[in-house]
């Protein structure tokens, strides 16, 4: 992408015939995402955790499409069954053919709990629950037309590092911030690794990253919180109106990057795509590059290994 470039909605190829998966697209980064995409012509496929929340969104995309008619499939990532019984869904409503697989759903800063199966809530939900899905998926997305996968980081990574040894904080003190940052650091690692197994098994299929900058959604001011800038995290801490006024970007823009990643011919993968301006903070998209975690290859081997032996599930590619 050129250094002068400003891609926008505009720039987003036709999508007739393509159908993608969106996590978490009942509000926020996940429902706009949806509504631009079947407006181009994609039919969406939208996973929510609560059925009410996800037939309002459904509304909302059927309104904006202009292809076939999105579906809604129910999905709690902090519930490996769900997750399965999900991918089945997916598999079934598309004849096993997936084109883009967005990894948007996330929670954030929440208090000490665990998911149904027992891992700490964000790494459980944000990490293992959208990797299994990523895996059991894999043979749906091999059936695409220039597949690929797209996995939501976060300016929260930055800073953050992934305890191997003690991911679900069992041994160390539970830091809500901390356990945040791991979660979007793990999304990011398992991107590029995911790429990097892509390319090593001669896949067509590709897996990028992106992330949106400070976005003001449900998960905004926690991310402001968790950004190591310690001018930026005072003007936006907590919500505070002078960094939504002047640093904070919206859903619309906020979307961009991801928008990218499932939809530019530009996009490679192994790309990491974010916001250009402000230290990544807003602005159009742009590829970044990834943080040394997720460039060290032997960090993905051992998040790729822990991630399978947490959730028992084989991986693909293996």
């Amino acid at each position: 992408m050129a250094a002068h470039a400003r891609w926008t909605e505009a720039d987003i190829p036709d999508q007739t015939g393509r159908t993608v998966f969106v996590t978490g697209a009942n509000s926020g980064l996940g429902l706009r995402m949806s509504e631009v995409l079947a407006g181009k012509g994609a039919r969406v496929l939208l996973g929510c955790r609560s059925p009410e929340r996800g037939a309002k969104a459904l509304e909302r995309v059927r309104a904006a499409a202009t292809g076939k008619a999105p579906g809604l499939v129910r999905l709690d990532l902090a519930d490996l069954d769900s997750v399965r019984e999900a991918a089945k869904k997916v598999q079934e409503l598309t004849d096993d053919k997936l084109d883009v697989l967005v990894n948007n759903a996330g929670v954030m800063a929440t208090p000490r709990g665990h998911t149904k199966d027992g891992f700490e809530t964000q790494f459980g939900t944000n990490h293992l629950g959208h990797a299994v899905l990523t895996w059991l998926l894999m043979p749906s997305l091999r059936n695409g037309w220039g597949a690929r996968v797209v996995t939501l980081s976060s300016v929260a990574a930055t800073g953050a590092r992934i305890d191997v040894a003690d991911p679900n904080f069992e041994r160390r003190m539970y830091n809500p911030g901390s356990a945040y940052g791991q979660s979007k650091l793990a999304n990011q690692v398992f991107a590029l690794e995911l790429d990097r197994r892509l390319r090593a098994a001669g896949e067509d299929v590709i897996s990028v990253a992106a992330h949106p900058g400070y976005t003001w959604t449900g998960l905004g001011s926690g991310m402001a919180r968790s950004y190591r800038n310690p001018v930026v995290r005072a003007l936006v801490a907590g919500g505070n109106r002078i960094g939504e006024i002047f640093i904070a970007q919206n859903a619309r823009q906020g979307t961009l990057p991801q928008l990218f990643a499932a939809t530019s011919p530009d996009a490679e993968g192994g790309d990491y795509i974010g916001p250009r301006g402000l230290g990544g903070l807003r602005g159009t998209p742009v590829k970044v590059r990834p943080l040394a975690a997720a460039r060290s290859e032997s960090l993905g081997a051992a998040l790729w290994d822990l991630t399978t032996k947490l959730t028992g599930v084989t991986p693909d590619p293996a």
